[in-house]
């Protein structure tokens, strides 16, 4: 099914099924509908940070939102297509990265042309992630997105992307603040007053105004716990009680993830103990493995039990690890602590790696390698992306990789594109079901 089609659907699934009034459709020039959602409402009894909208702007409440329930995956479309790649194809697939790093072009990519559509025909990335440059209005993103991902899918066997942005809320939101499509708090506002209801309504709003736009993929929520007064995050965390972040968080997946969007735990195993800034050096905590089990893992584990989708590990060295490496690069942090230990099967992404804790002490190449090597599935954002493929492929073919591992990885990237519909493969068990939460 064509993604225009499949988004038209999605647009009219959502002005049917929500109750209140949390939509506005909009008609666009191919004749589809936009729709804007507005965002969850507290019981104020305090003035939010400086950082969040004022209250005056923010929309009336939404009571429930938009579920939508995915088909079951089709395991013999997964193997079909996974044994039918290329090894080139398949690293490719590990990586998510700008369409300014896809392109080599040297302004901010706000349109898909031919130089997008030359791009990914040759160079067969697992997604894009988009900021707040790459986003001017409803229209211009809608086509941005949808055409990136008809191009893909069209030159790679039906397999399209994850289209990815930060949309935290608060004082994180790349859509709402270039596109108004809502308001809200910084995360630790909602944590102060225990809004769970509040926390569920945002997932669920930034969700659906999401999906419409046509990302698939959040880097939402932050799962850090606000240990440090210095640490990087301030404002975008929940609170310093883990089992307050735990709840929080999984209120949040369940509210995003019932649209269709996948969410992010992040930045494991946690920075909220930090007093240094990963996008500019190394930093490290000092924290025992008692500690982290005390309160990070805690707060990690609820959006986990919820069914997060996916999980970014960071740049931050622990030093309970007792191997000086970064958590993405550090086999401990993202095999032995997050995958065997608090039972995460989804998808690990690393942070990004054009991030200062990452340039400053390893190449392109060495970073995705060593990441692949810990444990990881897919790495965001790399300094080179030519440098970063080059360097796992090299790793398979000198055996410090077995092809076993990227297949790994690659199987559950196709397994969760697939689930989000972005694999456009005829299948008779294939369907999708949307329906209201009473």
């Amino acid at each position: 099914m064509k993604i225009r089609k499949v988004l038209a659907i999605l647009l009219a699934s959502l002005l049917c099924g929500c109750s209140g009034e949390i939509i506005t459709p909009e008609t666009t020039v191919d004749g589809s509908e936009r729709v804007t959602a507005t965002a969850p409402v507290l019981d104020r009894t305090e003035t939010p940070s400086t950082t969040t909208a004022p209250a005056e702007t923010i929309p009336p409440v939404m009571t429930r939102g938009t579920t939508v329930t995915q088909a079951e995956t089709d395991y013999d479309v997964i193997e079909s297509l996974l044994s039918n790649m290329t090894l080139d194809e398949k690293i490719y697939q590990m990586f998510i990265v700008t369409p300014e790093e896809l392109t080599g072009f040297s302004g901010s990519v706000t349109e898909a042309g031919s130089l997008t559509k030359s791009a990914l025909e040759a160079v067969p990335v697992g997604g894009l992630i988009y900021f707040a440059q790459n986003l001017q209005g409803w229209q211009q993103t809608y086509e941005l997105l949808s055409l990136s991902q008809q191009y893909t899918q069209d030159a790679h066997n039906g397999i399209g992307l994850f289209l990815c942005v930060d949309e935290e809320g608060g004082s994180v939101a790349r859509v709402s603040q270039q596109l108004g499509t809502y308001s809200s708090y910084d995360m630790e506002y909602y944590g102060a007053n225990l809004d769970y209801e509040s926390v569920y309504n945002l997932g669920n709003t930034i969700g659906s105004s999401l999906k419409a736009l046509g990302f698939n993929v959040n880097f939402a929520p932050v799962a850090d716990v606000n240990i440090s007064p210095n640490n990087e995050l301030g404002s975008r965390i929940f609170s310093s009680d883990p089992y307050v972040v735990s709840e929080m968080c999984a209120q949040f997946v369940t509210g995003l993830e019932g649209t269709g969007v996948s969410s992010t735990l992040k930045h494991f195993p946690g920075l909220g103990a930090g007093s240094g800034n990963t996008h500019n050096s190394s930093v490290v905590i000092d924290r025992t493995y008692s500690q982290l089990c005390e309160t990070e893992f805690p707060a990690f584990q609820g959006g986990i039990n919820a069914g997060a989708d996916f999980v970014m590990v960071g740049h931050q060295i622990t030093t309970a690890t007792l191997d000086n490496l970064p958590g993405d690069l550090s086999p401990i942090v993202v095999t032995t602590w997050l995958k065997n230990q608090l039972g995460f099967s989804g998808l690990i992404v690393t942070d990004s790696h054009s991030m200062g804790a990452i340039t400053e002490n390893y190449t392109p190449g060495e970073a995705a390698v060593l990441s692949i090597q810990a444990g990881c599935d897919i790495i965001l954002m790399p300094y080179d992306l030519t440098n970063a493929f080059l360097g796992v492929k090299s790793a398979v073919e000198e055996g410090e990789i077995t092809e076993k591992r990227i297949d790994e990885s690659v199987r559950k990237i196709l397994t969760q594109k697939y689930d989000l519909g972005v694999i456009a493969v005829e299948s008779d068990e294939t369907t999708t079901q949307t329906e209201t939460a009473q």
